[in-house]
């Protein structure tokens, strides 16, 4: 099948490659030179473990080709997936210029010679499907004068529920495919293209084996309107759970409960399940925030107001802050002090910033006065790109981090970072403070290695 993307970011990037390897013929339409060129060297912008092997793979076999010419890839294809980004507006709400721009291009590229799906691949706001329609007319009305006819194309939704880190695991296995459309013939076409998939009949590729008893896909078939939000309830309900964590946490900790404890015995009952109920200083990311505050918009809009999502919100936000409130208990005062700060990305796994908690403790510390010299093995050079004017230390290795402070802050839980013993790094601090914001390490281990050890909810 013949496939075209709009957009190689993460999202449009991984299917556009993941779709390329199952055997269709797949065009990448991008205008960012800088990513067009290192995708044709098979290199990805983006970091996201495997993905350079499977473009060199899918590059080497002339399934996948990546052009900034939006005809290119539009006129010839089945399926045409909106991946672009949608990024928050101040006020919360999704900003839809790039779908917009995407879905003028469709209309002015349509000719009727055969039959088109467009998805909404991209998280938009319920009722975006047919706001697209709207600008495929428009496309079509600046291009050739008149409407297109209505049985030359359909619009359909099929969110994406992508982990950055895992992002082509999910994609091969995913725990569900969602596709919604008003057209018959639409979804016979979308599960068409995903066969492989929800039958799982394609050889595993090296960079994401197939996970042992995963031998067929779900496949919800729904109306556009519903699929929309359930993109929009299933990230809210997983912020929702973290948070609820980190509230869980903050009383544990009071009452002189052991959060991992707590949430290992609540997590084992099926009807909680143990998935993110790990306590810590608060998610971040580019969807979750973006997501909640795009669902509470909506639900404004229609006169009702969301409490749960803005306590979801609102106690995420404070939890960030919980890692310098620790360093101040233990070091009094932070003016003057030298600070660690292990990990910068929003999660491990991934070099993406958007909405990193380390972000927000780096910016408190640095307004309190403290010198902060950090460390992540993968996300220093997007920190130095995107914030040239942050005054912090840029060290080579994780000890070389601790070389000269007082205390260390975890932000990311890099594996790496375990495997550090516990008296090097007390040998190194020369306070002996560590804030855990991951509950990464034993506190009982921590304290026998003579640290002044402080986590969350512990």
């Amino acid at each position: 099948m013949n496939v075209a993307v709009f957009g190689a970011g993460y999202v449009g990037l991984v299917t556009g490659a993941v779709l390329a390897d199952l055997g269709h013929q797949v065009t990448l339409i991008e205008v960012s030179p800088e990513k067009i060129n290192a995708i044709r060297e098979g290199r990805s912008p983006i970091f996201e473990e495997g993905l350079d092997a499977l473009l060199g793979r899918t590059l080497a076999k002339q399934t996948l080709s990546i052009t900034d010419h939006p005809q290119e890839g539009v006129q010839d294809a089945d399926v045409i997936f909106v991946a672009v980004g949608t990024p928050p507006l101040p006020d919360g709400e999704a900003d839809l210029r790039y779908v917009r721009q995407a879905a003028l291009s469709i209309g002015r590229s349509l000719t009727g010679d055969r039959q088109q799906v467009i998805v909404n691949k991209a998280t938009v706001p319920i009722g975006s499907a047919n706001l697209v329609e709207v600008w495929i007319q428009d496309g079509y009305r600046e291009g050739h004068g008149g409407v297109p006819p209505q049985e030359w194309y359909a619009v359909a939704s099929n969110p994406e529920f992508l982990r950055e880190g895992t992002a082509i695991h999910d994609t091969l296995y995913p725990d569900r495919i969602v596709l919604g459309a008003d057209q018959e013939w639409a979804l016979e076409r979308l599960k068409a293209l995903y066969e492989p998939i929800l039958g799982q009949t394609f050889p595993a590729p090296p960079e994401a084996p197939r996970p042992h008893g995963v031998t067929e896909v779900p496949v919800v078939v729904t109306d556009r309107i519903s699929s929309e939000m359930i993109k929009y309830a299933a990230n809210a309900f997983l912020a929702t759970k973290i948070s609820f964590a980190n509230e869980i946490a903050n009383i544990s900790e009071r009452v002189g409960a052991d959060i991992v404890e707590v949430m290992r015995g609540i997590g084992l009952d099926t009807r909680i399940g143990g998935r993110f109920l790990q306590a810590g200083i608060g998610w971040g990311g580019s969807c979750f925030g973006k997501d909640l505050s795009a669902l509470t918009v909506t639900a404004e809009e229609y006169g009702y107001r969301p409490r749960l999502l803005h306590a979801t919100r609102d106690v995420n936000g404070d939890q960030r802050l919980l890692a310098v409130k620790r360093l101040q208990e233990e070091l009094k005062t932070v003016k003057g002090r030298r600070v660690a700060v292990w990990g910068l990305a929003f999660k491990p796994g991934t070099d993406d910033l958007r909405d990193a908690p380390a972000l927000a403790i780096i910016d408190e510390l640095l307004r309190l006065g403290a010198r902060v010299q950090v460390y992540d093995p993968i996300a220093m050079n997007n920190l130095k790109r995107q914030y040239p004017e942050l005054e912090v230390e840029y060290r080579e290795t994780a000890e070389d981090a601790l070389d000269g402070a007082d205390a260390l802050i975890l932000a990311t839980e890099w594996p790496e970072f375990r495997d550090i013993p516990l008296s090097r790094i007390e040998a190194h601090l020369g306070r002996g403070v560590i804030i855990d914001g991951r509950n990464l390490w034993d506190p009982e281990e921590a304290r026998r290695a003579g640290l002044k050890y402080r986590a969350i909810g512990r």
